[in-house]
């Protein structure tokens, strides 16, 4: 404990200096812009500000870079309450809950939610690196390619069984986003497949088309099919721009849940932020019982996800700062970053420069700090988007998508996939389908498949990997068990009543 602290004192010493204060603000302000654009995101940010580090030290180019990611968390929250197109994949669960709270006149209170949620669950996460990177890190080791398959097939079982409406829509959007996510490069023979000769489609269908598509122009193209005096123009009472007592009170629980919850999984490789977000939509949806407030703006849905997707987005540097191992494209670039600096990434970095090490670490505290006091002051002007009349607003909208998508590979073979993908939301809304499922089942399954056929390479071809390494027994038991229960007539007859379609 006691040399914890010293570390902490030193690494405090070396954030607390003007300049690192400043690329620290740098980056959080970056983030903050990145998050709120669609499309853009803090790999692509990254990736364009990489060449620009080459005449900075390491550590404070370090600290801005850290900046922009963890930022973008916060900034992608915004237009995922605000006007239902998730700025970041890890905010796809957000619009479920923060959108309808914002339709209902409480998008202040959502805003305020997340941020607040986000700034205690960076300050945990950053606690958990200084305190647990070493046994974390030996947890993550256990994790193979069949204990990740199996992971994943419990994630998707849980996003079925605790999809709103019918169990077998929800299904079906989960193999859609299954197939949909098969169109890209063949992992193991580097051969294009499903692409119909379409070079755009080597590399797979971009995930913000598809979330764009689907949840921001599918959002405009319904609200357009109703008649004018119909349409979601929340501008007519603004309800506060601050949680009430009641909301405190049935936030702060799934604060502390999803705080716990991304930790976990953040250290885990393949998307720890993401990943996180949706266990703890999943958790708070089964914990809230057949309360018939999910779905319709409850608070605890916006909370839980965005606590979880902070701490997960901050723990998801304890493999990269202590094996040199990238849990995600955000920390790989980091790791290009280090190297650029002449840096070797791994165990050593924590002994041989502990100023960087700690220093960077010191550095998120001070950086949620500066995100909390930047995004608290800006929920008044962001309520203040909603004011716009609905006829000014769409168009507005529509360009900011068209413009994100656009700069994705400078290209408007994206910006027509959006537009397609916005048809197939229409067509979803219409069906009552809940995109959400289709979204996990796109970003989980080149994972999936990649870890599938990893397992059975090492196993030589051996399906009984799965079920005789004891974590990925586990886990599919896990699956196992939820299927049967959701199949028992009483808690069928249950979920029907928690989940009656409107």
């Amino acid at each position: 404990m006691q040399e914890m602290l010293q570390n902490l004192a030193l690494g405090f010493g070396v954030a607390f200096t003007v300049q690192n204060l400043l690329y620290g603000f740098m980056g959080c302000v970056l983030g903050t812009l990145v998050g709120v654009l669609p499309g853009i995101g803090p790999t692509a940010t990254i990736a364009m500000l990489l060449p620009s580090i080459y005449g900075l030290d390491a550590t404070p180019a370090l600290i801005m870079l850290a900046g922009i990611y963890y930022g973008s968390q916060y900034g992608g929250s915004t237009t995922a309450i605000l006007i239902n197109v998730p700025g970041e994949s890890s905010s796809v669960v957000t619009a479920i809950e923060g959108y309808q709270m914002a339709r209902k006149g409480r998008a202040g209170s959502a805003l305020a939610a997340a941020g607040l949620g986000s700034f205690f669950a960076g300050c945990v996460g950053t606690v958990i690196i200084a305190a647990f990177a070493p046994p974390l890190t030996e947890l993550a080791f256990k994790f193979g390619p069949a204990e990740y398959f199996s992971l994943m097939v419990l994630g998707l079982i849980g996003a079925v069984v605790l999809a709103s409406g019918s169990l077998l829509k929800a299904i079906a959007m989960i193999i859609l986003g299954l197939l949909l996510a098969q169109i890209n490069t063949d992992v193991i023979s580097g051969t294009a497949r499903y692409s119909f000769g379409i070079p755009e489609l080597t590399d797979g269908i971009n995930f913000v088309a598809v979330a764009m598509g689907i949840f921001g122009f599918g959002e405009i193209i319904a609200n357009l099919g109703q008649p004018a005096e119909n349409r979601e123009v929340f501008t007519k009472d603004v309800k506060g721009l601050w949680p009430t007592r009641k909301d405190f009170q049935q936030a702060w629980p799934a604060v502390l849940r999803g705080t716990a919850l991304g930790s976990a999984l953040g250290v885990l490789p393949g998307g720890g932020a993401l990943l996180s977000s949706f266990a703890s939509y999943t958790m708070e949806k089964k914990l809230a019982g057949p309360s018939g407030t999910f779905g319709k703006g409850d608070i605890r849905g916006v909370a839980g996800p965005e606590s979880a997707n902070n701490a997960g987005a901050q723990t998801s540097f304890i493999p990269m700062l202590t094996l040199g191992i990238p849990p995600n494209a955000v920390m790989a670039l980091m790791v290009g970053a280090m190297t650029i600096k002449g840096i070797q990434p791994g165990p050593q970095v924590m002994t041989g420069n502990p100023q960087l090490f700690w220093g960077l670490i010191a550095s998120m505290w001070i950086g949620n700090a500066m995100l909390v006091i930047l995004n608290l002051p800006l929920i008044g002007i962001w309520i203040k988007l909603l004011t716009v009349p609905y006829k000014y607003l769409f168009p507005a909208i529509t360009l900011f998508c068209c413009i994100g998508t656009y700069t994705l590979n400078n290209n408007s073979f994206d910006v027509f996939m959006t537009a397609g993908f916005g048809v197939l939301g229409y067509v979803f809304y219409k069906l009552s389908c809940e995109a959400a499922p289709l979204l996990l089942g796109f970003i989980l399954g080149p994972m999936m498949e990649e870890n599938l056929r990893r397992a059975l390479l090492l196993s030589r071809g051996d399906w009984t990997t799965f079920v005789t390494r004891g974590l990925s027994a586990g886990l599919l038991f896990a699956a196992l068990l939820m299927l049967i229960i959701v199949a028992l007539p009483a808690i069928r007859k249950k979920r029907e009543v928690a989940f009656q379609e409107d």
